[in-house]
């Protein structure tokens, strides 16, 4: 040993190399990429710090998060480790196909395409590339064509809607299709702020999309408020008087407006005079006012809305 210790060769490793099972190390990386930190990590599945580190560094630092295949022809993380087990094992690339249930080319390509610079494949070093590349991160059209971005600005700030660009570009530049762009990717440069703060709005004044859940109905804006649908049938037939409809007449060019409420069954119209303005405040309190002059018999339900159909009583 002293003799080998004089030559500088060392006949004892410097670590001995570790023989957890893949299911500890899968666990160690997904807690990795949860946001654990890389000590406390270790400690949970049973591990040194040191060792952890050395599977961290060499899967090249696992930085992106895992949303999981987004189609079956995708590579999860276990079938990887499967191929790295395959390859130890010195199967053919037919064989880890069958174990894993993919064409033996998809299991070739795999291992081609994301092998360390060694030449290793190793597993956690392979999904993390896989996820990088899944992002193809690039440039948008706007951003990489200066000219374009400047004519959509210049519309957007001629209160031009994002159709009306889109149309327009398809026009004046028929053979261009690096000045053509359609109206979403207007709308995303716009919401992600690359037409400017000032000048990328749209004409209703909006710099952001508003949230839209599908499927989930829209809460009332106003509350505890009942439709016109839900009313009883004697309203609906106009059979029982003391049913009211409030509304909102607005005059040429939008200088003056009246509001009305209307009694169902008589057809009685009182005019209410609007002296402080005509928006939504304003005229709900002129309509309370004067529907509070209205005998109580008379005073059963008043419907304010666009129409007979969705609006609220």
């Amino acid at each position: 040993m002293v003799a080998n210790l004089l030559n500088g060769t060392d006949p004892m490793p410097r670590y001995a190399p570790n023989k957890m099972s893949p299911p500890v190390k899968k666990r160690y990386f997904e807690l990795i990429r949860q946001g654990v930190k890389g000590a406390v990590a270790a400690r949970m599945v049973g591990v040194s710090t040191s060792c952890g580190s050395l599977w961290f560094l060499d899967a090249g630092g696992v930085l992106i998060n895992d949303p999981g295949p987004i189609s079956a022809r995708f590579l999860t993380q276990d079938d990887r480790i499967a191929i790295a087990d395959g390859l130890r094992a010195s199967w053919s690339m037919k064989k880890i196909a069958e174990v894993i249930g993919k064409t033996f080319q998809t299991v070739y390509r795999e291992v081609k395409r994301n092998s360390k610079p060694d030449g290793r494949y190793q597993p956690w070093w392979a999904h993390n590339q896989a996820l990088r590349n899944r992002e193809r991160p690039r440039q948008s059209k706007l951003a990489a064509t200066p000219v374009l971005s400047e004519e959509v600005r210049e519309k957007l700030v001629g209160k031009w809607s994002p159709q009306q660009i889109a149309r327009y570009l398809r026009r004046t530049h028929p053979t261009e299709p690096a000045m053509q762009v359609c109206a979403e990717t207007i709308y995303l440069g716009l919401f992600a702020g690359a037409l400017g703060k000032k000048d990328g709005k749209l004409r209703t004044g909006r710099c952001r999309r508003k949230r839209h859940r599908r499927g989930v109905a829209q809460p009332n804006k106003i509350k505890n408020m009942k439709l016109i649908a839900d009313r009883p049938v004697t309203v609906l037939d106009r059979q029982e008087p003391g049913h009211w409809e409030g509304d909102l007449v607005i005059g040429k060019n939008m200088t003056a407006a009246i509001g009305t409420l209307v009694e169902r069954t008589s057809r009685y119209l009182i005019l209410v005079h609007l002296p402080a303005g005509y928006k939504a405040p304003q005229l709900r309190d002129a309509l309370i006012q004067q529907y509070s002059h209205i005998p109580l018999a008379m005073r059963k339900t008043l419907n304010v809305g666009p129409g007979p159909r969705d609006g609220p009583t």
